[in-house]
């Protein structure tokens, strides 16, 4: 086995946490049974790396191998990636029959054309996802294991979700190799990112429970009351809007988990309004402004505002529509008007 195939394979056991080792090496197949029950798995990992090393040189493992095994790796921890979410478009309505065989030999064949050495690994899941991973190279140098891209298509659907290595110079060929092995068109990114892949799945396909509110939020309140204890009928009026709060924010937000998005950003356009003989402005032109938000989990955040107290419900739907805004990104920027500014990206 060559020297960088076992420094590979030993990087990428360490990358595993200790109590999923066995885990991830029974999915990965290359290693039997009774090699699996000769290894360690309670001493340090450095040891137990070797062992798995020293099991496959007794294998021949080679490249291949170990690409699957990071396929494997990166399929089980994908939120280590960032993902940007790419959508393909047809010239027509006319629908075809997916061969998976077919779309191998396409990117394989628009890779290889443009770039002699570099390497290939596709892996099945479920739901049609096919997984790619791509180490590049160039003419004179050896693919380099350790810098890939990574492509989760999903057949049957125009959606495509790519995580680049630093070579983004190579992201022009790989987007052409897709939209060439799966006959579209042409292929735009939607500028929607996260690390939860699952979560961005759960956007562009709708997977996921969200009413959307079709109705004006109620003007704020004094807050400054007296306490609960000083009159019955605060003590009843507040348990009403406490029950009234919780069932707005399941309307808007329905019952099931929000997908997990980190970042969000508007870029607002309007006209500023202001009284005629005042003559604030001299220019009629327009106010901009950017407006960004951010959280380890940006909509269970927005979900918590109304009964914690820190805002009335319901929320603006300018909060609340989020994920519907960024599945649409495309047709909100081409139907000018809609909406007070273009959604950029969560």
């Amino acid at each position: 086995m060559d020297v960088t195939v076992a420094e590979y394979i030993r990087r990428t056991v360490l990358k595993i946490p200790r109590d999923e080792i066995k885990t991830v090496l029974q999915k990965w197949g290359f290693l039997s049974e009774a090699q699996l029950q000769s290894i360690n798995f309670r001493q340090m990992k450095e040891n137990t790396a070797q062992e798995v090393v020293q099991l496959c040189e007794e294998n021949s493992a080679d490249i291949r191998q170990a690409a699957v095994l990071d396929v494997i790796y990166n399929h089980i921890y994908a939120d280590k990636r960032m993902w940007s979410v790419y959508q393909m478009n047809k010239t027509g309505e006319e629908m075809e029959v997916f061969c998976l065989t077919d779309f191998k030999k396409k990117i394989k064949r628009r890779l290889q054309s443009a770039l002699k050495n570099v390497t290939i690994t596709f892996r099945e899941y479920e739901h049609n996802a096919i997984w790619i991973r791509i180490a590049w190279g160039t003419p004179y140098t050896k693919p380099n294991q350790y810098k890939t891209s990574y492509v989760v298509y999903h057949s049957q659907t125009p959606y495509v979700f790519i995580s680049t290595s630093v070579y983004k110079s190579n992201l022009p060929l790989l987007c052409q190799a897709l939209v060439v092995a799966s006959n579209y068109h042409d292929i735009r990114e939607m500028e929607l990112r996260s690390r939860s892949l699952n979560s961005l799945k759960d956007i562009v396909f709708k997977r996921y429970s969200q009413n959307f509110q079709t109705y004006c939020p109620r003007p704020l309140q004094d807050r400054n009351v007296a306490p609960e204890s000083a009159d019955p009928r605060i003590i009843h009026e507040n348990r009403n809007e406490k029950e009234r709060i919780q069932r707005v924010n399941q309307e808007v937000f329905g019952d099931g988990p929000q997908p997990k998005l980190e970042f969000a950003q508007y870029k607002l356009e309007t006209m500023f309004r202001s009284d005629p003989k005042m003559d604030v402005l001299d220019k009629k032109e327009p106010f901009r402004c950017l407006v960004k938000f951010s959280s380890p989990h940006l909509l269970e955040a927005l979900k918590s505002l109304a009964p914690a107290g820190m805002a009335d419900a319901p929320l603006s739907p300018l909060l609340t529509c989020i994920p519907q805004k960024a599945r649409n990104y495309f047709r909100i920027r081409e139907k000018k008007g809609l909406l007070p500014g273009n959604f950029v990206s969560p």
